[in-house]
């Protein structure tokens, strides 16, 4: 049993079978962006049921589902569908939920979303340079006064962008998923992800989530996330960083007790206080939960 307590902020749930629900980037023959082979995932389901069996040891306490399912007509299905697990098991305790930011009905979008109580947040995927588009950015602004969290995945080549969304929306938490994906792992690459951590680290209104860490590093050891986990730390400070395991997608990786000891290890230069902070109080602060 791991020692401290954790709070999962990013996992997937997924149930091909679904009527209503689609996840294209499970399909037979769906190629992912960036993980060369997604066959591992491609499962008819994997249900709360599953991820309890997989979190029993690691003393996850809490967790937030973010949104899985792509190309769904309706993303507020999803919302429903999770709200059902929670009510029946308790997790999720927070809900990431889906909702196309350019399209004119995003505020109707996000008030359907809103009457599932555990819904804290909205991820959106978008093409090219999406943070500054001006439709998406319309959409953006009925965020913040409905409290939601903007889970945003982008890259390091997008820093500057996530900076001026950051500072022209200061009323959005923005959550920037997976240490901003740092794909290539040589050291050039490390200087300008590290840069980009700066950067994006100079509103106080964006927080990091360290997660995902084994899709660009499938052998990971904890050496090798060490500069990442650190890197993310030593910019944001331990009061803006929050902790996920990207489940199940990272479980082509390693089991899940391994990237809790592997964090743990990480963050024990930390003084106890800071440690919890890291593990599930910022977590539980930001998402409310």
């Amino acid at each position: 049993m791991a020692e401290l307590a954790f709070v999962d902020t990013h996992f997937h749930l997924h149930d091909m079978k679904h009527p209503r629900l689609r996840y294209a980037w499970l399909e037979p023959d769906a190629v992912h962006g960036f993980l060369p082979d997604t066959d591992p995932l491609k499962s008819q389901h994997y249900f709360i049921k599953d991820y309890l069996a997989e979190i029993r040891f690691a003393n996850v306490t809490k967790a937030i589902h973010v949104q899985a399912a792509v190309d769904t007509p309706d993303p507020v299905a999803e919302t429903e569908w999770l709200q059902a697990f929670a009510d029946q098991t308790g997790y999720p305790h927070g809900i990431v939920a889906e909702c196309h930011l350019a399209r004119p009905d995003a505020a109707e979008v996000l008030d359907r979303h809103l009457q599932y109580p555990n819904v804290r947040g909205i991820r959106n995927f978008g093409e090219g340079r999406y943070l500054i588009d001006a439709d998406w950015r319309r959409g953006f602004v009925e965020l913040g006064p409905r409290r939601l969290v903007s889970c945003i995945d982008t890259r390091v080549e997008l820093a500057d962008d996530l900076r001026d969304l950051a500072r022209s929306f200061a009323d959005t938490l923005i959550c920037v998923d997976h240490c901003a994906v740092p794909m290539a792992r040589d050291a050039a690459s490390f200087k300008a992800w590290r840069k980009a951590m700066d950067v994006m680290a100079q509103m106080p209104n964006v927080v990091m989530k360290v997660s995902g860490l084994g899709m660009a590093d499938p052998l990971w050891t904890v050496e090798s996330i060490r500069p990442y986990v650190l890197g993310s730390i030593e910019a944001f400070g331990t009061d803006r960083i929050v902790m996920g395991t990207n489940w199940p997608v990272d479980r082509m990786f390693s089991s899940y007790p391994d990237v809790i000891n592997a964090y743990m290890e990480l963050v024990s230069v930390f003084p106890r206080e800071e440690q919890v902070k890291l593990f599930s109080g910022n977590a539980e602060r930001i998402f409310r939960i």
